[in-house]
């Protein structure tokens, strides 16, 4: 049984039109799970040029219409075992949001829904995504309220 290291990185995605009604993306992966956009961090890539490429590989939406949040970044970490090996992940997350709900999703998905905030934690597999989404809902309300985030 061997060790091995991954360094990912992702982005929880939100589409806002109004104060009150944000949705949030989450992708269905082959497995069963409701997550976030991320991969493997690719030789000479920043975690942030990772989230960018993956979030447009995974769901077609491109930099164009993706704005970063500034000062939210998450890194979460986690093992599980893979070919019997145990494999230990890092994962950087950033918060985005699309100005365009209209996703192409990629052949590594099952499906993909846009959802309120409590449908997207209830949806949300794993404790760590969910506690990722809250902290990033608290986030967006915290700009909201201090006028620095506007539909």
């Amino acid at each position: 049984m061997g060790r091995i290291i991954e360094k990912s990185a992702g982005a929880i995605v939100f589409y806002m039109d109004s104060v009150d009604k944000r949705e949030y993306l989450l992708l269905h992966y082959p497995s069963g799970h409701w997550d976030f956009p991320k991969g493997n961090i690719e030789f000479g890539e920043d975690p942030l040029q990772t989230a960018y490429r993956e979030v447009m590989e995974e769901t077609g939406l491109s930099r164009d219409v993706l704005i970063l949040i500034q000062g939210f970044e998450k890194t979460i970490k986690y093992y599980f075992m893979s070919h019997g090996n145990i494999v230990y992940k890092t994962v950087i997350f950033y918060l985005m949001r699309s100005l365009s709900k209209d996703v192409k999703l990629s052949w590594e998905h099952k499906g993909y829904r846009w959802l309120s905030f409590p449908e997207a934690y209830n949806l949300a597999t794993f404790k760590t995504a969910k506690n990722l989404l809250r902290d990033a809902e608290q986030y967006i309300r915290k700009l909201i309220k201090d006028g620095l985030l506007k539909p």
